[in-house]
């Protein structure tokens, strides 16, 4: 499909800066089947039924910004994805002044050694020393805002370090966080304990590449960055029990919906997952493992409002999100959320 069909207009001054606080304070657009319903967050019990299961991933995000010099030379990188116990792969600005075997110098006592450039124009970065990678990053990093944020705040702040991870983050790795949960308090979690709805985890380390525009013109042509995801059995079966006892599995974010599909089987039963994943989603997809998702808005042209357009349908989209920018929803990674229902459910 042509990568145009995707694309929209978002007024600057939608573009969430800051989160709402409380987090569940945030608006939420319910697309059921054909109704579309202004709703909030903190109502999400009421828009479920009893037996329905949320899916979270429980990835934390690491400190993966980094500014360094390589001799006079500025460097900035984004770490990307993990490799080794001490390489990670990096997006790197000013990539042009690095060599194989470069030395680079992130203060802190942080140094990384520059090793060979990937087909995707990241670099390899092998990180000295003995102590651990984790470490060195809380030395020398800063939370990875994502770019359409920091551009306009100026970078992260002390507040993001807080508000850029979710209720759930336990397993460190990503680079971006998985923004749908971000939604969710202590509170809203007892109300949907409550109305008998369920919850569960997995783990998608959401890589930097994330925020890469698609610069193909067709979507055949787009090649995903891969990230590293696991599903454990235990999990895997409480989500086939859930379906099979009549309930809805309603993944909370497109990383969630894109490692339980890439677990799944012909039959649409999930099976335990360990490895990377590289899942490209588009209309014409046939959905096996999930009934619904809590989602976020998502970037004109991207790989996510392709998913979103594959679950719902590209003209229900895109008049949805037409909906939404008229109604002054708040975009991207702290804003508003969206819970899309397909009419099969």
């Amino acid at each position: 499909m042509h990568v145009d069909l995707f694309d929209f207009e978002l007024p600057n001054d939608h573009i969430a800066l800051r989160p709402a606080s409380p987090r569940d304070a945030a608006r939420m657009l319910v697309l059921n089947g054909d109704a579309t319903l202004d709703r909030g967050v903190a109502d999400l019990p009421d828009c479920l039924r009893p037996g329905d299961l949320l899916v979270f991933n429980d990835t934390r995000v690491i400190p993966a910004q980094l500014e360094g010099k390589r001799g006079d030379a500025t460097i900035g990188a984004t770490l990307h994805k993990r490799e080794g116990p001490r390489r990670w792969r990096a997006f790197v600005r000013n990539a042009r002044r690095l060599r194989d075997g470069d030395s680079i110098d992130f203060g802190a006592g942080v140094i990384a050694i520059a090793g060979d450039k990937g087909e995707d124009g990241s670099v390899a970065l092998d990180f000295q020393g003995d102590a651990p990678v984790e470490l060195l990053l809380e030395r020398a990093g800063r939370m990875p805002l994502p770019p359409y944020i920091a551009s306009k705040r100026g970078g992260a702040d002390a507040r993001d370090a807080e508000d850029y991870q979710t209720l759930f983050a336990r397993e460190a790795g990503a680079v971006a966080a998985p923004t749908a949960a971000l939604h969710f308090t202590p509170g809203l979690m007892a109300a949907l304990t409550a109305a008998g709805i369920g919850h569960a985890t997995l783990t998608l380390h959401v890589g930097a590449g994330t925020f890469l525009p698609v610069k193909a013109e067709d979507t055949d042509d787009h090649r995903m960055h891969a990230e590293w995801g696991r599903i454990d059995a235990a999990t895997a079966d409480r989500l086939n029990a859930v379906r099979a006892a009549g309930g809805r599995v309603i993944a909370v974010g497109t990383t969630s919906l894109r490692l339980i599909e890439s677990a799944c089987d012909a039959d649409g039963r999930v099976r335990p997952f360990e490895g990377d994943t590289a899942i490209f989603i588009t209309p014409g997809y046939r959905f096996r493992g999930i009934d619904g998702l809590m989602t976020n808005f998502h970037l004109p042209k991207s790989t996510l409002f392709m998913l979103v357009s594959a679950l719902m349908g590209r003209e229900r989209m895109q008049a949805a999100y037409a909906h939404a920018i008229a109604q002054g929803y708040r975009f991207y990674s702290y804003g508003d959320a969206s819970l899309l229902l397909p009419r099969s459910g």
